[in-house]
């Protein structure tokens, strides 16, 4: 098994401790197997990504989404049936045990949809940033024509129209 020590990435960053946190944790600390079952996250367009994971033989009754506080849980469980006794399995590679796979969503990602097709199950994200957060740029005014009755260093209140910035 593989560890790794970002302790020197601690000292030389500032604000991602949270991130290298998560980094920490996500070597399988909380003894399952972290690798069942096997994913793929890909991007979809500038802002959509879309998370396939691989649950063949799960039923869409046997799949359970949920989203809560920015992670988004997904979890199989298989429904208990009878055997047959007819019926003798002499070698099982097909995984039925139940699985709960996690992940963290950044901030204003949501999650637009899931679909199950050939044994894979599709959640489409989507990040929209709220107006209110995305960068602008201020137009810088003169301060030319200083008016009498204001002290040096004060600048009569203008407004200035601001202009979306665009999108890096």
């Amino acid at each position: 098994m593989r560890t790794f020590d970002l302790t020197p990435l601690y000292r030389s960053t500032v604000g991602f401790d949270h991130l290298f946190s998560l980094l920490d944790s996500f070597g399988g600390a909380d003894g399952g197997n972290p690798a069942y079952p096997p994913y793929n996250i890909e991007r979809t367009g500038e802002n959509a990504y879309r998370i396939s994971v691989a649950v063949a033989g799960f039923t869409e009754k046997e799949l359970n989404i949920e989203v809560k506080e920015n992670t988004l849980s997904i979890r199989g469980e298989k429904e208990v049936t009878e055997k047959k006794e007819q019926d003798e399995v002499l070698y099982q590679g097909i995984a039925a045990r139940a699985f709960e796979r996690r992940f963290q969503l950044a901030e204003h990602v949501e999650v637009r949809g899931a679909s199950l097709e050939n044994g894979l199950l599709h959640v489409d994200l989507v990040r929209e940033i709220p107006e209110s957060k995305k960068p602008r740029q201020i137009a810088i005014g003169t301060g030319k024509g200083q008016e009498k009755g204001q002290e040096k260093g004060q600048v009569k209140g203008q407004v200035i129209e601001a202009k979306p910035a665009k999108a890096a």
